[in-house]
């Protein structure tokens, strides 16, 4: 049976990658639960100095399993209600962490990106967080971070319209740190993660705990948005978006 994640070490850089090509690496439960497990592994390794983020096949991540979200009608699986706290703790890897993005980075795989320190595209790919279009709702703490990252105008205009932008648009919005040719994607993201990995071990951790304390967020009540969140989730019209998408055809939303 193949792993959903598979990592490793060499030099100090990690290396983990998101192993579900055929399915354009769709998070679905076993994939959260092995993210979570990777990132605990790593952070009891005193060999790691940076981690790089990556995906098998085409893309870097599509999302969530549509189908594994379809089969469940929208209820949460215990691996997908736990994608915040998988991807929070990602967030708060003790190294740093490089997203490298050759091919798409959708909704989840969007947040996913968004979790790392760094974000290095290739111009072949795509970013984006579609969720209306398939009737779903951004969880509080996603739409946070993206508010974030790239401030409350330009997430109004991805979450409204749903619409995907290149990697040339996500670097001028600051969504990635560096846009390179498909060809070069490999040597520059290797040479930035060399780059981080030269440098001193107790300097990089104590710099990265000084970034996550600076940007903690206070706790927000948010649990009148988690009923939206599931009720969006849950409603007739996602598992409409959910079919639609899944089929290749334009959705028939009702508003219910």
């Amino acid at each position: 049976m193949r792993d959903e994640v598979v990592w490793s070490v060499a030099d100090g850089i990690a290396t983990v990658t998101l192993n579900r090509p055929d399915k354009r690496n769709a998070m679905n439960a076993a994939m959260l639960v092995g993210l979570r497990v990777c990132f605990d592994r790593l952070d009891e390794r005193g060999d790691v100095r940076v981690v790089v983020v990556r995906g098998a096949g085409p893309a870097f991540c599509s999302g969530m399993d549509l189908r594994e979200m379809e089969e469940r009608r929208g209820v949460a699986s215990d691996g997908e209600s736990n994608v915040i706290t998988v991807l929070q703790r990602i967030e708060r890897s003790r190294h740093p962490t490089i997203a490298v993005l050759h091919g798409d980075a959708i909704a989840g795989g969007c947040e996913l990106a968004l979790h790392c320190d760094l974000r290095i595209a290739s111009d072949a790919a795509r970013i984006g967080m579609p969720l209306a279009r398939i009737g779903l709702v951004v969880p509080f703490p996603l739409g946070q971070k993206l508010v974030e990252v790239v401030g409350p105008a330009m997430a109004r205009e991805l979450l409204f319209t749903g619409r995907l932008i290149n990697a040339r648009r996500a670097f001028e919005i600051g969504m990635v740190h560096q846009v390179v040719a498909a060809a070069e994607l490999e040597n520059a993201s290797a040479a930035l993660a060399r780059t981080i990995a030269a440098n001193a071990p107790l300097a990089l951790t104590g710099m990265k705990a000084v970034i996550l304390r600076a940007t903690a967020r206070e706790a927000q009540v948010h649990e009148d948005l988690d009923t939206l969140v599931q009720r969006a989730r849950q409603s007739a019209d996602a598992s409409e978006g959910r079919r639609a998408m899944l089929e290749k055809r334009p959705p028939s939303f009702r508003g219910r």
